[in-house]
Formats: C-alpha cells, sequence, structure tokens
C-alpha cells in the first residue's frame, strides 16, 4: 500500500551526506581551517564559519504541546495585510559548528518515542537498504491483510451467498440472477448501483461469456473496480495534486458528530507526522463543547500540537489563528475539525464559506481537501448524510469509518458511483493506526477472495 502521505518526496528529506565522498584539495578550507585552529575543541572557527546543519525533523524529540492562542482570537483582517508575530514562537533551528559537532549531534538525536510502526526514523539512520526495504514490505503486508479482515464480514454475506446459491446449478439462470441482486443489496452497495451490475452480467451471460461462478464473480469485481476508478476522476484523489511548494497543506473534516470524525483527525494527525511532516490541528467546531477536550486528547496521545479557543469563538478566527502558527512553525499539514451539524444548513454553509475564504486568503487554494467521514455501519443512512454534506461543503472525498464493524462494506460501491467522490480513507479498527488509504482493488479482490 506503500507511504500514507506521499505529498513530501524522497528527495526532500534532508540528507547528511556522510557518506559521500570529499571534495579535492583546491586549498586551505573552512573545515581544514577551524580543525587547525582546534575547532573541535571548543574554540571558535577563525577564518570561516561552517554553514548551520539543521537536524532531520523526524530526529526531533518534540514536547506535547497544547497551543491556545490566548484569551482570544485574533481578528480577521478585512483585506490582505502584512505579516504579523505569529501566535505561537517559531522553534529553534539546531546549529552546530564543526565536523566532530555534525557527527555529536547525529549521534544524539533519537527518535521519538512511539507504539507506532511507523515512529522509526524516516531516515533509517541505524538500518541499511535491504533492512528498510523489507521493513515497508512487512509494514504492505500487514495492512493489506488487516484491509482484508475488514471486509471479511461483507465478503461472508456476499461472496458465500454466492457459493450457495450456485451449488449445483449448471447454468446461470433469472432465479440466480434474483439471488445475485438480493445479496448485493443486502452489502448496501445500492439499488442503482446494483441495477447497472446485472445489466452488464445479463449481456455477459447473452453473449455466453459469463457460464460459471469464477467468471460471474469476475465480471462483478470487474464492474466494482470500474466504478471506483472512476470517482478518482473528480474531487481530489490523492495529496500530490497540489504543488510541494504549497504550505501549509489545509484538509478540513467534516461530518455530523458521532460518525467518528475526532477520531479520524486523531488518526490522519499520528500516521502524516510518523512519515516525518510537522502537524498541526485546528479545533474550530466551537459549538460543540466536548469537541475540543476530544481533540486535546487526541493531541496529547499523538504528540501533536493544537490551536483552540473557548467555546462559542467564531470558528473562522480560530482558524485564522492556525494558519499563522502553522505558517510560523513551517508545519507540513494542518488539519482542521469543523462543527458537525446539519440541523440548520444555512448558517453551517456560511460558517463553512467564511472558513474557506480565511482560509485561501492565507494559504494558496486552501483549503486543499475537504473530507466528510461516513459511518459505514450506517449504511444507506450514511449515503443521505453524504448526500446533504455535498451540498453545503463543496466536499472532495469520503472517509469511511467503521468499515471492519459491518457486513454492509458495499456502501463504498454506492458512494463512489451515486456522489462520484474518491474514497481517500478507510477506518479499519479502533487503534490508532487503524486508519489506511483506501485502495480500489485490494478492498474489491477482499470481497471475493
Amino acid at each position: 500500500m506503500g507511504l500514507f502521505w506521499k505529498r513530501k518526496s524522497g528527495d526532500q528529506f534532508v540528507s547528511l551526506k556522510l557518506n559521500e565522498p570529499l571534495p579535492e584539495k583546491t586549498g586551505t578550507t573552512a573545515v581544514e581551517t577551524a580543525e587547525t585552529n582546534g575547532s573541535d575543541s571548543g574554540k571558535p572557527l577563525a577564518n570561516a564559519e561552517a554553514a548551520p546543519t539543521v537536524l532531520p525533523h523526524a530526529a526531533d524529540a518534540p514536547k506535547v504541546e497544547l497551543v491556545p492562542t490566548g484569551g482570544g482570537p485574533t481578528p480577521i483582517p478585512a483585506e490582505p495585510s502584512a505579516p504579523r508575530t505569529p501566535a505561537i514562537e517559531r522553534r529553534p533551528q539546531v546549529q552546530t559548528r564543526g565536523v566532530e559537532a555534525l557527527r555529536t549531534g547525529v549521534q544524539q538525536a533519537k527518535p521519538v518515542a512511539s507504539r507506532s510502526p511507523f515512529a522509526t526514523s524516516v531516515l533509517g539512520l541505524n538500518l541499511s537498504m535491504e533492512e528498510l526495504q523489507a521493513q515497508e514490505a512487512a509494514l504492505e503486508q500487514e495492512f493489506s491483510a488487516r484491509f482484508r479482515r475488514a471486509v471479511s464480514a461483507t465478503r461472508e454475506s456476499l461472496s458465500e451467498r454466492l457459493d450457495t446459491v450456485f451449488q449445483g446449478l449448471k447454468q446461470i439462470d433469472e432465479h440466480l440472477l434474483d439471488e445475485l441482486e438480493e445479496a448485493l443489496i443486502a452489502a448496501d452497495i445500492g439499488v442503482a448501483t446494483t441495477q447497472h451490475i446485472l445489466e452488464t452480467v445479463r449481456r455477459g451471460v447473452a453473449r455466453k461469456q459469463i457460464n460459471d461462478l469464477d467468471a460471474l464473480k469476475a465480471a462483478i469485481k470487474d464492474e466494482l473496480l470500474k466504478i471506483l476508478r472512476h470517482s478518482e476522476q473528480q474531487g481530489v484523489a490523492s495529496e500530490t495534486s497540489v504543488a510541494a511548494n504549497v504550505s501549509p497543506y489545509v484538509m478540513m473534516i467534516v461530518g455530523v458528530n458521532g460518525v467518528g470524525k475526532t477520531t479520524t483527525i486523531g488518526k490522519l494527525a499520528q500516521r502524516i507526522k510518523a512519515e516525518g511532516n510537522d502537524v498541526l490541528i485546528c479545533a474550530a467546531d466551537t459549538f460543540r463543547a466536548a469537541a475540543s477536550d476530544q481533540l486535546a486528547i487526541w493531541a496529547q496521545r499523538t504528540g501533536v500540537p493544537l490551536i483552540q479557543q473557548k467555546q462559542g469563538t467564531d470558528p473562522a478566527a480560530v482558524l485564522f489563528d492556525a494558519l499563522k502558527a502553522s505558517k510560523a512553525r513551517g508545519s507540513d499539514v494542518l488539519i482542521v475539525d469543523t462543527a458537525g451539524r446539519l440541523h440548520n444548513k444555512s448558517n453551517l454553509m456560511a460558517e463553512l464559506e467564511k472558513m474557506k475564504r480565511v482560509a485561501s486568503r492565507e494559504v494558496e487554494g486552501a483549503p486543499h481537501e475537504t473530507l466528510l467521514v461516513v459511518d459505514a455501519v450506517t449504511g444507506q443512512n450514511g449515503l443521505e448524510q453524504a448526500r446533504q454534506f455535498l451540498k453545503v461543503a463543496g466536499v472532495t472525498g469520503i472517509v469511511l469509518t467503521k468499515l471492519d464493524g459491518t457486513a454492509k462494506g458495499g456502501i463504498a460501491v454506492a458512494i463512489a458511483n451515486e456522489l462520484g467522490l474518491p474514497i481517500r480513507y478507510a477506518g479499519i479498527g479502533e487503534k490508532v493506526d487503524d486508519l489506511v488509504v483506501f485502495d480500489p482493488e485490494l478492498y474489491v479482490n477482499g470481497l471475493f477472495e
């Protein structure tokens, strides 16, 4: 399944160049001057100053910090103005002088302690290339297996039912197609999607291209995969669609209360941070008192800073402070929580539109993604919620939670087909690392193993 967050490519990581050959001597260098003057023993450089070395961010040991922005939110300027003092202080860069100081700095830098399997240094200073490749392959295999287990309940209600129905039959007839229709609808694939699949199957049967159970399953898998792939042509299918020089990457998370929105934000922050990115969380759901408290718990658990304000504060003002703070920190990603209510659509629309205006004014193209969190257990009710949010929130992608807790995992196909939006991530458990990039091929294969 590869990296979780692909926006930071490998050549953007800091290179220590410890194994590169030394340049040919063309005279007295700054390093030689430093060694001659005894800089290794603590004396200052005499003739030249060594370039400051910034240790890799993944090796820093950041303190868990909850970052309130003061007694009140920063007023939002009506028009673009000169940059003001950031809400939080910029973290000082670690600078060393001389060759020996660089070596000492690398030895003393330690990775952040975490129970996450992704918490190893992204530089892999202590591992060979073969060990790094083996580690990545093992992680991919582990998450692929967990993803297949997450859809096992849906597989049992769909694939095994087909096995039972087809047993003893010599050909595919209308009776079997009726059973197939019931099985697909029971898996929450949806009536419209089911009818589309049945039309394809009937054409294949008429042309004698489908004449046994294996061919039938292959035809269904092919249609499901086409639907999921087609949905990726709209919305935002990958974070790599935004230029790497645009920072921070702003993600707005929307969804009704109770679908796992706060948990999803915590898991997103953990997994993106674990791959060497600086992440900041903005608690812009100031309508619900418990929202900030829940995010604070996740911020402590994952070691990700949180920008929050008191209940009732203008969400756009909190977002403004978070954007200023993220730019001051040089954060790679800003994850924004939003109000999870739909009972007053006009107010929600106005609130979200104001937040988008503030974000786009501070960061080019922001918000770069607006992710809707949908509970897979709710089935068709979740699809209706998605339709409503699509009208007011400008959703660009879906996060499907609790996929492991339902036999109606076919809702993923119904969402992709009826809303035309890509499914970006899937929740496959309760642990902090149980959030994976949704893989259409792995999902479809998992339904028919």
